[in-house]
């Protein structure tokens, strides 16, 4: 049986926010970008749909924040909360080490701020973010498509 994967908690950053002087929900707002972005593409588990009576769509309907479901969900993104098709995605660009997300969120939110945790939630920066995600992800899913052969394309 394999560990759950724990792709980001806000408790992780608490300590940063605290030194830099920022409300607790500026710990949250970078990985709760990313789970609204898997809300609205659909790549969420059956699970996380039945344990979030109500949340999906008031998200959806704009009632609730992406920091909101994300506090709802204990500030935690695990990977049983995404489908087979969000993990491996996840896995992929959502890594700090390794994937790109962060350097995305960075060039298109956190530009002339003292760090990433200093972007404050929005609609406007959640849509703006939602849509560099969509692209990465279709990028994703073609680069996937390809057979071993055609590495040239």
């Amino acid at each position: 049986m394999t560990s759950p994967i724990a792709y980001d908690k806000g408790k992780y950053h608490d300590e940063t926010i605290t030194e830099l002087g920022l409300p607790e929900q500026q710990a949250s707002v970078h990985t709760a970008i990313f789970l609204g972005w898997v809300i609205e593409s659909r790549l969420f588990s059956e699970a996380f749909a039945k344990e979030s009576p109500g949340l999906i769509s008031a998200y959806l309907s704009k009632e609730k924040t992406s920091v909101q479901v994300y506090d709802w969900w204990d500030r935690c993104l695990v990977d049983d909360m995404l489908n087979d098709e969000g993990n491996a995605f996840a896995q992929d660009y959502f890594d700090f080490e390794t994937g790109s997300y962060l350097a995305d969120y960075s060039a298109l939110l956190a530009k002339g701020l003292q760090t990433v945790f200093h972007v404050p939630y929005s609609w406007e920066h959640q849509e703006r973010m939602s849509a560099r995600i969509t692209k990465r992800f279709q990028q994703w899913k073609r680069k996937r498509a390809r057979k071993w052969w055609e590495f040239w394309k």
